[in-house]
């Protein structure tokens, strides 16, 4: 109970030291009106005006000692976070799971055993572990064997019901993008598959398979087919028990490889699991997907990593399937069974709206893959003070480098920044902590959108529209700009 953050410390660090939500409805110091002709822009304001963004900026400021706001800009709107989102999603899943929380993944015998015989159902019960990967199977797989099982005479059955099943994290995204999988209670490798090609005569050789650090198992889950064509590159079809895709003959080249998101979570796993256990001189027999509570005893128990080590992993990395599966099971461990993200989200907006006072929090989702999420920077950063104050997110969160005029990284810099960055075409955000060089910490949240822009993409060009690269990188440029001003003007 020591690692949660308790109710008292959230509210009580709202009292006298932040701004009332009310407050934060008041005219901000700074705006993105047009000024009246003759009178000069502020500091921000040319930082902004230099940028040359389409589209809207936003961003808030804090003393984290005292709470106060000390600059506002963009009247109190609210833009897509992004990535940043997952900064709030860490802040909710400690304080609801705490940070030594740990997701389970077990085999459960539900029959009896006799001479090492299971005379009922096998059943590999997912508990919403994010990070469960093949070595962890087979290693389940072994230990099965360890505790004396030779044979299955039941089923093999695979439990998902832990969490609502999701198809697409986005389903606005296109089909093949690894970072908008399905979701379900049970998780493999990020739900992706390794889809590798080579030159093999006039054709290729493909495989599809669930590797890992110590395996590499073919799947029978995923299928692929080369197709003579250009365009489009992949199409996905799903049937009753298999993703099959086919590729572009013309985009493949001489060989490569790429992560293909996993549409059937519960089948993957399952088939995996089957072929590791076969490795392990048992057989098991055609997957079977049940929601229905598992019965039986338990043979074997993997469990996962401390959530504070998962959560640092995902303010790293950014695994937006890390984001959603911890951010739901917060939301169940709080009385409330979503039925899909966007409910599980509202509940975080609730959490966030108790825990804070703020009302400008309104996410989709759990990662901020969704674009419809919206947050005020001022309402962000009045959570970040309440979590410095506590300690438990910056540790979590990574160094975010400052550079020269050239862009070239400043080692040693005297302003130390800890921040999450967030980045969707034409959508890009930092939140976090500044501590200047005089030892002043700030908290911060920054966003950007050309909204508009980011509307009239085609779906299938979503991966690498025109023209997202250069505005994402004036948004950047932008960003550590703002740092550097803060890091010299709020110091001691």
């Amino acid at each position: 109970m020591a690692d949660r953050f308790s109710r008292r410390v959230f509210l009580g660090g709202l009292g006298a030291s932040l701004i009332p939500a009310a407050g934060l409805a008041q005219a901000p110091l700074v705006s993105l009106r047009p000024q009246i002709r003759g009178v000069p822009l502020s500091g921000a304001e040319r930082l902004v005006a230099a940028a040359g963004l389409k589209g809207e900026v936003v961003f808030a400021v804090a003393d984290v000692a005292t709470g106060a706001q000390l600059e506002e800009f963009g009247d109190g709107a609210a833009l897509p976070p992004a990535s940043v989102g997952k900064a709030l999603t860490a802040l909710y899943a400690l304080d609801v799971l705490g940070a030594d929380h740990r997701f389970e993944t077990r085999l459960v015998a539900d029959g009896r055993i006799e001479n090492g015989i299971l005379q009922g159902d096998l059943i590999l019960v997912g508990g919403g572990d994010p990070l469960l990967d093949t070595d962890a199977l087979a290693t389940m797989s072994a230990n099965l064997r360890e505790a004396g099982i030779t044979e299955v005479r039941g089923a093999f059955k695979v439990y998902d019901g832990a969490l609502p099943f999701v198809y697409s994290i986005d389903p606005g995204q296109p089909d093949h993008v690894g970072y908008s999988p399905a979701i379900s209670g049970i998780s493999l490798n990020f739900n992706r598959v390794h889809f590798e090609w080579k030159r093999a005569g006039k054709g290729y050789d493909v495989s599809m398979d669930a590797r890992s650090a110590r395996y590499v198992p073919a799947v029978d889950v995923a299928s692929m087919r080369v197709e003579s064509r250009s365009l489009p590159i992949y199409t996905y079809q799903p049937s009753a028990r298999q993703d099959r895709w086919t590729v572009a003959k013309g985009a493949l080249g001489n060989g490569g490889a790429r992560w293909l998101p996993v549409r059937k979570p519960a089948l993957y796993a399952g088939d995996v699991f089957r072929t590791l256990a076969r490795s392990n001189g048992i057989v098991l027999g055609r997957v079977q997907v049940t929601r229905q509570s598992p019965q039986g005893v338990d043979l074997v128990v993997h469990r996962s990593n401390p959530l504070e080590s998962i959560l640092r992993g995902m303010l790293k990395y950014s695994t937006n399937l890390t984001a959603e599966m911890v951010g739901m099971a917060a939301t169940k461990a709080r009385g409330v069974s979503p039925g899909n993200l966007e409910e599980s989200a509202a509940e975080m907006n609730r959490w966030a709206s108790e825990s804070f006072g703020v009302n400008g929090i309104a996410m989709v989702d759990h990662s901020g893959l969704g674009d419809a999420s919206r947050i005020v920077p001022a309402d962000l950063v009045s959570a970040l003070v309440v979590a410095q104050k506590a300690g438990k997110l910056r540790p979590l969160m990574k160094p975010f480098a400052l550079t020269d005029r050239n862009g070239r990284v400043v080692k040693n810099h005297p302003v130390k920044v800890d921040a999450k960055t967030g980045t969707l075409n034409f959508v890009s955000g930092l939140g976090g902590f500044l501590t200047t060089a005089d030892g002043v910490d700030l908290a911060f949240a920054i966003f950007t959108a050309d909204v508009a822009k980011r509307a009239k993409i085609p779906r299938a060009q979503r991966e690498r529209p025109d023209g997202a690269r250069s505005w994402n990188r004036r948004s950047r440029k932008l960003q550590r700009a703002l740092l550097e001003r803060w890091g010299s003007l709020y110091g001691s």
